[in-house]
């Protein structure tokens, strides 16, 4: 597990980091422009976030056709993704851009930092397609478990945003200061590369595919469309949440982000048990070894929940560095407390995202929508209640946050110990590859 998984955090880890990088850059141009970047990444991670089934089921048709033996399905698979994901980002980059200005105000942001996030935002839309194309890509080569690969990807193409970072925001010689302009474009240009570089390794792992059926696409939506209305009502949950940190104040704005951000870091190193979870339960599930399957998500979730208590200690040792770091000297009164909350859900998270992993690998995607139904009517009830009342601070959108995971976890707990309902883990296998939950 630990041979699996070290690589695949290291890879999924690539991109917050940079993230991190990002905000501590702008956050040197103070707390409007680190709120828009706030609001400009959660918004273009949450409309590339609900296609997110290009990667999930690409990996688990891929995991599971190798365990049955029969690699040129998992090539077919593959190669089918990868075109309907160039599609989807082209047809997302066009509609994002005509509804801009709209998205930006539902957000709640006003003034200069509208302004700011509509540049960031008009800018990063360029990058949709080859982000899709890499989620589709790395989806492949993970359901090989080829997990080295996507993590020289990854690193790659988040080192070269670092460096443009440096270059495009403050400027360097002939190259003018961009400010969040040059976050934009740094992001851009590294993106396109990596996109490149995920195709011709993806190619190089399991050739070219013997044909593109659009039938096949067809039945990826149908496959996709559970995890499509998960994902969209997880990330409905987190627009509100930085809507309403963001109509809090600007302060609020900017601290949110910087606990946003170290979250969204601390949520890629648990992704990777997930990911080799899928991998692992889909593959002995390929080969009808329901037991194998069991044992890997065991292990998996052992692993999953350490890590999570160790991520919370990091983040309490680590709370003046995050704030000295991140945070602009006005925003520091309503962090802390908000980042206390944040740090001590890690384990928590660790059971939500790892068994999210376990029912990926068994196609249970039914019955991760109808939980994540729930547990999100449950928390934006929560939100909207507390910002009617008068009373919504940062402290308040964090602990519901945290009740929101809570709940998710208890589902996915649930479905695998003791199996609740017709769990794929519990019913035969003849369940398990008919591909069909039920919540």
């Amino acid at each position: 597990m630990a041979a699996l998984s070290l690589p695949v955090v290291l890879s999924l880890v690539a991109e917050p980091i940079t993230g991190l990088v990002d905000t501590a850059f702008v956050a040197r141009l103070g707390s409007a422009p680190l709120a828009a970047l706030g609001v400009g990444t959660v918004l273009l991670s949450s409309a590339l976030w609900v296609f997110n089934f290009l990667g999930i089921g690409t990996q688990t048709e891929v995991a599971q056709a190798l365990g049955a033996g029969d690699r040129a399905r998992g090539r077919d698979a593959c190669g089918v993704a990868v075109v309907l994901a160039a599609a989807l980002g082209i047809a997302l980059a066009a509609i994002a851009a005509l509804l801009l200005p709209w998205l930006v105000a539902a957000m709640g942001a006003e003034g200069e930092t509208a302004a700011a996030a509509r540049t960031y935002l008009g800018i990063r839309l360029l990058g949709g397609p080859p982000m899709l194309v890499t989620m589709a890509a790395l989806g492949g080569l993970r359901g090989l478990h080829d997990m080295r690969t996507p993590l020289w990807i990854a690193v790659g193409t988040n080192a070269a945003n670092v460096v443009l970072d440096a270059l495009l925001i403050f400027g360097a010689g002939p190259i003018p200061a961009l400010g969040v302009a040059g976050a934009a474009w740094a992001t851009v240009a590294s993106q396109w590369g990596g996109g490149v570089a995920a195709l011709a390794a993806v190619r190089g792992r399991l050739g070219r595919p013997r044909r593109v059926d659009l039938r096949a696409a067809r039945a990826l939506l149908v496959v996709g469309r559970d995890l499509f209305l998960r994902t969209g009502l997880l990330i409905a949950f987190l627009l509100l949440a930085t809507r309403a940190a963001t109509r809090i104040g600007s302060d609020a704005g900017a601290a949110h982000q910087a606990i946003r951000q170290v979250w969204v870091t601390t949520a890629f190193v648990l992704d990777a048990y997930a990911a080799v979870a899928q991998s692992l339960v889909g593959t002995a599930l390929g080969s009808r070894r329901r037991d194998l399957a069991r044992r890997a998500a065991s292990v998996a979730t052992h692993w999953s929940l350490g890590s999570g208590v160790a991520l919370a200690v990091a983040m309490i040792a680590g709370e003046k560095w995050v704030a000295e770091a991140l945070v602009p000297e006005t925003a520091r009164s309503v962090f802390a407390e908000a980042w206390r909350v944040a740090a001590l859900a890690q384990p928590i998270n660790a059971l939500s995202f790892v068994t999210d992993g376990i029912h990926w690998g068994t196609r249970d995607y039914r019955y991760l929508r109808n939980a994540m139904a729930l547990s999100t009517g449950l928390g934006v009830a929560a939100l909207l209640g507390s910002e009617w009342s008068g009373h919504q601070t940062l402290l308040s959108v964090w602990i519901v946050t945290v009740g929101w995971i809570a709940l998710r976890a208890v589902f996915g707990v649930g479905r695998v110990w003791p199996g609740w309902g017709r769990s794929p883990l519990r019913e035969p296998l003849a369940f398990a590859s008919s591909g069909r939950g039920e919540g």
